[in-house]
């Protein structure tokens, strides 16, 4: 009886945290939240460095936003700023949520999926969320500052930006919205039976106070092998070897909800939607969480829809959540190779520059220097498309103290630290105090420990400054995108009324306009300068190869056109024709990635 009762309560608790549904019900459909006239935020004398004044759409960077509350935000700055930002979808997630993008550039200056295109998402683990508040702060920002700095605006102006704030929408507002602890749910919420009983999803966890947090369960046991912490009772810690113990640990908040003597063993979903991409993937019994096969997952697969539709995505960054770092691949050691050395020294630049930008992260390599994994969506990036890709972990431990070891200058356990951190800057709010409840199955205990908004995400004021910092990171990847121009055009006369025309195209970024990788395994296609004039024909072209020494090789086939590998970063390629007749003519730079570029060459 007392088991039906603690379910039927908690039935009646999840009815209430579900009023939210028809709302996202509406926005899915199309529907706004009603907007108040009057402005919410106090107008502003003196601008700070490094933000917009007096925002003309209104967004606290303090707080955490689910599904619906990131549309609205979204489509008040593509309301707000019609030339420069677009609101979308690239694909619908299992229980039918709009996956949003923010389409940001300047549209009203060349056709924004001919520049090169830098790719952002968040949240693809959706106990992760705050890289939802990192790219949507992203496309805030650069909207708010065009035409207030021109490093900004120029940035605007010539890149354009695919920004995805949630990619795993249904189970973000899970995450919000439901009983968790800081590390459920991971996965989306496809129904899956992790159990093998034939049900799927019956035994998760159970929120035996009600308060939306999943925390420890504890019951006093002399034989047990913990106690508390004497610094702070909250806290266990495992007894000394010599010492008593007081209490069991029993693991987090639940029953054994299908009678099979396990508790919490088949919550929604279980895969990994980062173990999914079609890249090395494995199967489950191999990689924990690949799930089905590759791209089973549909938001994964709406992802990578989208960027193959998408071929001038040059760049991408995907944000996560814990452990401050800035992770590139491969996710294996076998996987060295895909990794060209040139495409890796423009990895190094950009993860050094990170490095300085982002106190605390460290610039790594996934298989070495964290953990080896296979199917992830960065490999995918750049294995399957020649992306240059990096994943941000966005918080760090660093940031308790800023590195520093605790006041007293004593070394202390991470979770010492974290305590402290909780009493001297969050005033206990981050931690639930242990009370006695009744457990159906284990009699009297105790439910205590760390609140699911803390620890794997930053309290309020430290998310801003989170914001800011990997989103300037994310904004100088998408400046060392390729920014290409005709350098030079020289046109000389040769006899039999023919001319020879030198042109020379530069690369003034230092990605190249095609990564080594996609011109080694011919991913895509070559970059092409074309050379077309009414009165005059193309009778030969050529790649100069060594202009000093005057070494050029013939491209016998469509001389008009030329093929190119890739226009390296920092670097130029210098194209020659031979025509007959006279201009005017215009040479016409043609590449997926690095853009589309024209000069005239008067007659």
């Amino acid at each position: 009886m007392l088991y039906k009762l603690f379910k039927t309560r908690n039935r009646i608790e999840r009815m209430k945290k579900c009023t939210w549904v028809l709302p996202a019900l509406l926005l899915l459909m199309g529907g706004v939240r009603s907007q108040t006239v009057e402005k919410e935020f106090t107008t502003s004398a003196l601008k700070a460095m490094g933000a917009p004044n007096n925002p003309q759409v209104e967004v606290a960077w303090n707080r955490y936003y689910d599904w619906q509350e990131i549309g609205d935000i979204c489509r008040r700055i593509a309301a707000a700023y019609p030339d420069l930002a677009r609101f979308g979808s690239i694909g619908t997630s299992v229980q039918g949520k709009a996956i949003p993008l923010l389409t940001i550039t300047n549209f009203k200056q060349g056709n924004p999926d001919r520049k090169p295109g830098m790719y952002i998402d968040g949240n693809i683990h959706s106990n992760e969320i705050q890289g939802g508040e990192v790219a949507l702060y992203t496309a805030w920002y650069l909207t708010e500052n065009y035409g207030r700095v021109d490093w900004l605006t120029d940035l605007v102006d010539h890149k354009v930006f695919y920004i995805v704030p949630t990619i795993n929408p249904d189970a973000r507002d899970h995450f919000i919205h439901q009983a968790n602890n800081q590390h459920s749910p991971r996965t989306g919420l496809l129904p899956r039976d992790d159990d093998g009983d034939g049900l799927v999803d019956e035994d998760g966890y159970d929120d035996l106070d009600g308060d939306g947090n999943i925390v420890q369960m504890r019951k006093r046991d002399p034989n047990g092998r913990w106690v508390t912490d004497p610094e702070d009772p909250r806290l266990m810690i495992r007894a000394k070897p010599d010492q008593p113990g007081e209490y069991t640990l029993l693991g987090w908040e639940g029953f054994d909800n299908d009678g099979d003597g396990r508790v919490n063993e088949d919550g929604p979903g279980f895969y990994d939607p980062n173990r999914n991409w079609g890249w090395g993937w494995q199967p489950a019994y191999t990689q924990y969480g690949a799930d089905q096969y590759p791209f089973s997952i549909p938001e994964d697969r709406a992802v990578a829809d989208f960027v193959m539709a998408h071929p001038n995505i040059a760049g991408a960054q995907t944000y996560h959540n814990s452990g401050g770092m800035i992770l590139r691949g491969p996710g294996t050691e076998e996987d060295i190779g895909t990794y060209n050395r040139r495409d890796v020294d423009v990895y190094d630049f950009l993860g050094e520059l990170g490095e300085q930008m982002l106190p605390g992260y460290r610039y790594l390599v996934l298989y070495k220097d964290l953990y080896p994994a296979v199917g992830g969506e960065l490999d995918w990036f750049y294995g399957a498309e020649g992306i240059f890709t990096f994943s941000n972990e966005l918080w760090t431990a660093f940031n308790y103290y800023r590195g520093k070891e605790t006041p007293e200058g004593q070394k202390a356990s991470r979770q010492e630290n974290l305590y402290r951190f909780d009493r001297l800057l969050l005033f206990k709010e981050g931690i639930v105090p242990w009370k006695r409840v009744n457990h159906p199955q284990y009699g009297e205990i105790e439910i205590g420990g760390v609140k699911k908004s803390w620890t794997r995400t930053p309290p309020s004021f430290m998310l801003e400054d989170l914001c800011h910092r990997n989103m300037a990171f994310t904004l100088f990847h998408a400046y060392y995108l390729p920014r290409l121009s005709v350098d030079s055009v020289r046109v000389q006369d040769l006899p039999g009324g023919l001319q020879q025309i030198d042109v020379i195209v530069k690369n003034s970024r230092v990605v190249p306009s095609r990564s080594y990788h996609e011109v080694r395994k011919d991913i895509t296609p070559p970059d092409y300068i074309a050379l077309a004039g009414k009165n005059g024909e193309v009778v030969a072209g050529f790649l100069v190869d060594n202009p000093y020494l005057n070494i050029a090789r013939e491209q016998e086939h469509h001389p008009e056109r030329l093929a190119v590998e890739t226009i390296p970063g920092m670097g130029t390629v210098q194209v020659r024709w031979i025509v007959a007749g006279r201009g005017p003519y215009q040479v016409t730079v043609d590449s997926r990635k690095g853009g589309l570029v024209t000069t005239a060459i008067p007659e």
